[in-house]
């Protein structure tokens, strides 16, 4: 594994001409990522009138809850082949379309079986939506915008985040703070799931409007099309003829990538997929998620009423918003591997003084005042430093930092480790909790911790270069 780079060059400075352009083009395809954030989040909303209507305890509700990540791995895992065989638009044109019939089959399911499926349904969707829209929006972004535009994934995560959070909290005080409370015909939970069918149909409208890839159109022989997309997104003259050059000339030494294609001289992957793994598996083992599917059972554990819960939850949802932002500001000024390293040192302090506050016994259901504070502030903490670096960071690095050689298949790959990662954390968090809340805590600190030498040593920085400089 090679670590020799780690000065980045300076990104060019001068104003596309098309960016408004672009900008619109990588929001429309962000949108998967709005989906994204509000399928992840819309349960937490729904937890504890699940359990009630089902009568489950908490591995089985942890199942129902974590059966979705399971989807989206196997979503993410397909994705990368098949935009490379029928594109990045038709792909988001079907993670929509299962997207839509998820939550529709979520708001009015028989039982508990078919929530489920209609989870796994709306999984896979979350998991092609996962891997297509940073690919895609790295292969359309000017180099020296790239991470920005790439950010818009995140942002729109976080963004379909406070969303589902806000509508959880409306429909709540409509069905007067009782999720099972009935609205028009429908318990209230079923309105929260069944919601998100608005989103879906904006994102497929939306898959109507942008432009293929030129990178897929020229590796398809769409050279024409391609030069007329580029010269949208980039501008006419010079510049341009130079640019598709560089495209077909790449193109014409790399075929498309297999899973196959990942493996080093050696035995097993080649480092670079490794380091995209390692990025996956610490985004998620720092425990960000419990945040979003957890926080408003979690909340109530320690003795803060259901409407309270609910707002600590949107307010973090708002800090994950801010926090994205600044990111967003950074990610091509500062670079990308200054940001991660900063994330992982708060997302440390945060996570063990939450361990701490956690760690103390409740006081008639309650977390004494001066622990309950802690742990208030310390979670608002974490999200900021996480939303700030990792959150962003790992999608704008997963769609830029392979060869094009394996970059579908890689991203594939890696984008399936979040899922399995995340999917892992989920289910076993109502059993950690039930053990110890604040050893649960300490799990998620220590991972934090390890995520530190991970980043120096392994991370090479990515900004300001071409797609075809990475191969």
């Amino acid at each position: 594994m090679t670590h020799l780079q780690t000065t980045p060059p300076t990104p060019a400075t001068a104003r596309p001409p098309h960016l408004t352009h672009v900008v619109f083009v990588a929001a429309a395809a962000a949108m998967g990522g709005f989906l994204f954030g509000y399928d992840s989040s819309v349960i937490n909303g729904a937890v504890e009138a699940v359990r009630d209507r089902y009568d489950v305890g908490p591995a089985a509700l942890a199942q129902v809850i974590a059966i979705a990540l399971i989807g989206s791995a196997a979503g993410a895992t397909l994705a990368g082949r098949l935009a490379d065989r029928i594109g990045r638009i038709r792909c988001m044109r079907i993670a929509a379309a299962l997207f839509t019939v998820s939550s529709i089959g979520s708001a009015v399911p028989f039982g508990l079986w078919d929530l489920s499926l209609w989870r796994v349904i709306g999984g896979l969707g979350i998991g092609m939506a996962s891997v297509i829209g940073p690919a895609y929006i790295a292969e359309v972004a000017p180099p020296a915008y790239r991470g920005r535009l790439a950010a818009f994934q995140q942002a729109a995560i976080v963004l379909g985040i406070a969303v589902s959070q806000l509508v959880n909290w409306l429909i709540l005080t409509l069905a007067d703070d009782d999720q099972r409370g009935r609205l028009v015909g429908l318990e209230a939970w079923q309105w929260m799931l069944g919601v998100m069918v608005v989103p879906a149909l904006v994102y497929g409208i939306l898959s109507f409007t942008i432009p293929e890839s030129p990178q897929h159109l020229i590796a398809h022989g769409a050279t024409d099309e391609a030069r007329r997309v580029l010269a949208r997104l980039e501008g006419e003259g010079p510049a341009l003829d130079a640019r598709i050059t560089e495209i077909r000339e790449h193109m014409s030494r790399d075929r498309r990538s297999a899973f196959r294609d990942l493996r080093g001289k050696a035995a097993g992957l080649r480092g670079i997929v490794w380091v995209g793994i390692g990025l996956a598996l610490f985004q998620q083992l720092v425990g960000i998620n419990v945040a979003f599917y957890y926080s408003a059972t979690l909340w109530q554990s320690v003795g803060i009423d259901p409407s309270s819960s609910f707002l600590y939850s949107f307010t973090t949802s708002l800090i994950n918003i801010v926090g994205t932002v600044v990111a967003m500001l950074l990610v091509d000024r500062v670079g990308r591997k200054p940001l991660i390293l900063a994330g992982s040192a708060g997302m440390t302090l945060s996570l063990g003084c939450e361990a701490w506050a956690f760690s103390a016994d409740l006081v008639d259901g309650r977390l004494p005042h001066a622990q309950g504070l802690v742990a208030l502030v310390a979670a608002h903490v974490f999200v900021l430093c996480f939303a700030s670096s990792w959150g962003v960071v790992l999608w704008v690095m997963l769609g830029e930092m392979f060869p094009a050689s394996i970059r579908a298949a890689a991203l594939g790959v890696s984008s399936s480790v979040v899922w399995v990662a995340n999917w892992a954390i989920t289910a076993s968090f109502p059993s950690l909790s039930d053990w110890s809340l604040g050893g649960t805590y300490l799990i998620y600190a220590a991972f934090a911790l390890l995520s530190l030498p991970f980043a120096a040593k392994c991370v090479r920085e990515t900004r300001g270069r071409t797609l075809e400089e990475m191969g």
